[in-house]
């Protein structure tokens, strides 16, 4: 297979060990292979080129620069899939929008993800994403069981705001994407930022009254309890 311009770009930065190039490479025949005659080569490169920059330029642990991409790009493209019409799963798609991607979203994520299982699809994504999931929605989610900590603060594309069915706000204001034919809401939530645990606990409960009524209102049966 010819690689594209943006893969040899990629492939040969300077910045890059050589297990790293090494494994962003693996990760684009993979991605290539699952997305094989649905996106082209070059839009997949396109996608975990400008992924890598992103997380590049924040993250603390260099070794999972290549996953973090990875997971990133796959979420884009399926969304460019859905967008595109050839993607069609006839699950509805639920995109939660909060500041940092830190809190308030993942925890929304989590619990929505924790209850409708494969029956519904769930992303998340922030305006001005953070360096990390903040430790005490983390602890606070694990107090119910769920577990947040392979969650990574990401901000949002418009293929996944396009893709998705129902869009839910927390805070993000006139930052926030507007699209037409799309169910928007606003949940106003206390931003979590900065507090401990004990505080985050209210929060946490809030999120988990209005997942369940979300899933309620998508006539999405709950798999767990």
């Amino acid at each position: 297979m010819t690689e594209s311009p943006a893969a040899n770009t990629l492939y040969t930065r300077h910045d890059l060990t050589i297990d790293q190039k090494l494994a962003l490479k693996t990760t684009a025949s993979r991605l290539q292979r699952e997305f094989d005659g649905v996106i082209g080569v070059e839009t997949v490169e396109r996608f975990l080129h400008s992924s890598y920059d992103h997380f590049a330029n924040r993250a603390t642990v260099l070794n999972f620069l290549p996953l973090l991409a990875e997971r990133f790009s796959r979420q884009q493209l399926q969304a460019l899939a859905k967008v595109e019409g050839k993607a069609h799963t006839g699950t509805p798609t639920v995109l939660f929008l909060c500041t940092h991607n830190a809190g308030r979203s993942q925890m929304a994520l989590g619990f929505f993800t924790h209850l409708a299982g494969d029956k519904a699809v769930a992303w998340s994504g922030g305006s001005e994403p953070g360096n990390e999931i903040n430790p005490a929605a983390i602890e606070a989610m694990r107090e119910v069981g769920i577990d947040i900590t392979g969650e990574f603060p990401k901000p949002w594309t418009d293929e996944i705001v396009r893709a998705a069915d129902v869009i839910i706000t927390m805070g993000c204001g006139d930052t926030c994407p507007l699209y037409p034919g799309r169910r928007y809401e606003e949940w106003a939530l206390e931003d979590p930022a900065g507090l401990g645990v004990d505080a985050v606990r209210p929060i946490r409960e809030q999120i988990e009254t209005r997942v369940r009524h979300l899933l309620a209102e998508l006539d999405i049966p709950t798999t767990l309890s």
